[in-house]
């Protein structure tokens, strides 16, 4: 393989199936866009957005509620969806991640319920890196810092 070869890894586990459905996903009209959409069963409709970092290769992710009933797009909305909501944000990640395989970094946080904004990282963002370390292909380094997960990998 030359230097300008570049290996392809798999972001997930050999076998990794989700267990719970996830909602229907609105896909970006061109495969290679960076913004989708879901609607849970409570009527609630979510934007899951991948922006560039330093570079094509690094993304961050953010989603967030885009309802009007809720003062900011990151509020808590306690609806007992958070389950099958990140069953569907990783089903978007699987998706982009096929229209992106030379990504090498994903970048993630979660934001703090009211009254627990002192603590160094918030339940969400636990809940993120839990599952992260649950699913993601050993090949792809997972690390907390702070408020933050990135999933990233060596290029090849």
């Amino acid at each position: 393989m030359n230097k300008q070869e570049e290996i392809i890894v798999p972001l997930l586990k050999s076998g990794y199936k989700q267990i719970l459905k996830a909602y229907p996903i609105e896909t970006p009209e061109i495969k290679s866009g960076a913004t989708y959409f879901f609607e849970t069963d409570s009527g609630l409709k979510y934007e899951v957005l991948f922006a560039k970092k330093k570079n094509y290769f690094e993304n961050i992710i953010n989603f967030s509620v885009l309802n009007d009933e809720f003062e900011d797009e990151y509020s808590i909305t306690n609806r007992g969806e958070i389950y099958r909501v990140i069953a569907t944000v990783i089903e978007i990640i699987i998706i982009y991640h096929e229209n992106h395989a030379y990504s090498t970094r994903y970048e993630f946080s979660g934001e703090f319920k009211e009254g627990n904004e002192s603590r160094t990282t918030s339940i969400r963002t636990m809940l993120y890196y839990r599952k992260a370390k649950e699913i993601m292909n050993p090949a792809w380094n997972i690390e907390l810092s702070g408020n933050k997960v990135s999933i990233h990998r060596e290029r090849g």
